[in-house]
């Protein structure tokens, strides 16, 4: 699976828990997920679990610490499905 193709699957993910003040124009590869994207601590869990089911894969603890942009999460899921 590409960075392309799992980018265009994280994005919907993502952009079902913006705030209302945040658009999903502002969706980018290096977005900060908790500091530009506002999403907060518990709908951050939520995308993960949304991630897990989308792409049949687990996030560990170390795996959370470094989620911080939609770039990470490409990386996290490239390695947990290769």
């Amino acid at each position: 699976m590409t960075t392309e193709e799992i980018y265009a699957q994280l994005v919907p993910i993502v952009k079902t828990y913006l705030p209302e003040d945040v658009s999903e124009n502002d969706i980018t590869p290096t977005s900060d997920l908790t500091r530009e994207l506002n999403i907060n601590s518990a709908h951050l869990v939520d995308v993960v679990l949304d991630v897990e089911d989308a792409f049949d894969i687990e996030f560990d603890n170390a795996d959370m610490e470094s989620l911080r942009t939609l770039n990470d999460a490409v990386a996290i899921i490239q390695k947990k499905i290769a």
